[in-house]
């Protein structure tokens, strides 16, 4: 059984006040992604603090011995997460990662992250990877809002563009985030705000995903980069005006840290992933980190 959102609050530094004190590691064995985000710049170094980035991509089979290092290290990790640096559901990597941590690791609570497109069809292996929460990344539930966001998708092998492939997304977006609340795993929502695309729009969205059974709501701001490296990131009363219209639905959760793919550590306290990465073997720096 999932752990309950009350037993969430407790341990996992992306709920309740305790953020500071509880720690979490994230596993970036997940490199390919099927969605084309125009703000989206995956990346392979060691200096930018964003999603997206991460050292290194690991193996599956490397998940126990770095989570063993880690918790050695920092005994606070209470949560393994696999937050990409691509989509968790473009492959399989995330079901064999939870596979293998639920086995050598079961006390540790089991998350990942994933931009929704496969989550409908995938979400009976979601359910019984043993995950206890689940956060999806929503920027918009207008079709036309959403292709001003996002370029094309990769669907079922085929490249899928505009209002027309935005509008596949999110359906699966909300019919895969019912299925997962049903079963009773805790999900969260993300959404990268961009005010002059989606300023307006976040209410919409904020009322669609708590109807569809999600309990948080997160705004990222944007940071600017790849096609939309132009666009202002949104000020604070840009930010403060969006939280205000979602919190109208769904509750908010409000000390995102940006973290990267490979964070590890207490968020906004410590950070060991280069200690973590710097002890084990080469990385497969290459392996398939791309769109599809």
């Amino acid at each position: 059984m999932p752990k309950s959102f009350s037993e969430l609050e407790k341990s996992h530094p992306c709920f309740g006040s305790h953020g500071a004190t509880t720690g979490r590691i994230h596993l970036p064995v997940c490199p390919g992604c099927n969605i084309a985000c125009r703000f989206c710049e995956r990346s392979i170094n060691t200096t930018e603090n964003r999603p997206g980035v991460t050292g290194r991509v690991l193996k599956p089979e490397e998940a126990a011995e770095i989570v063993g290092k880690a918790i050695e290290i920092s005994p606070e990790i209470k949560v393994a997460g696999i937050a990409g640096p691509g989509d968790t559901l473009a492959s399989d990597n995330a079901f064999k990662t939870f596979k293998i941590i639920g086995r050598e690791f079961p006390h540790l609570i089991k998350c990942m992250s994933t931009n929704g497109l496969l989550l409908n069809e995938r979400a009976d292996e979601v359910i019984n990877a043993g995950i206890d929460s689940l956060t999806v990344t929503v920027n918009a539930v207008d079709p036309e809002i959403e292709a001003q966001l996002n370029d094309y998708i990769i669907w079922h092998g085929k490249k899928i563009e505009g209002v027309e492939g935005a509008k596949i997304l999110i359906e699966n977006q909300l019919a895969g985030i019912k299925k997962i609340a049903d079963a009773g795993i805790t999900v969260k929502v993300n959404t990268v705000l961009v005010p002059r695309i989606n300023g307006a729009h976040i209410a919409e969205i904020a009322a669609a995903v708590a109807e569809a059974g999600a309990e948080k709501y997160n705004i990222i701001p944007l940071i600017p980069s790849a096609k939309l490296k132009d666009e202002p990131a949104p000020n604070c009363a840009e930010i403060e005006a969006a939280r205000r219209a979602a919190g109208e639905y769904i509750e908010l959760f409000l000390h995102c840290n940006h973290c990267r793919a490979d964070a590890a550590g207490v968020p906004g306290k410590s950070d060991i992933s280069r200690q973590l990465y710097a002890k084990i073997g080469p990385g497969s720096y290459g392996e398939n980190f791309s769109h599809g």
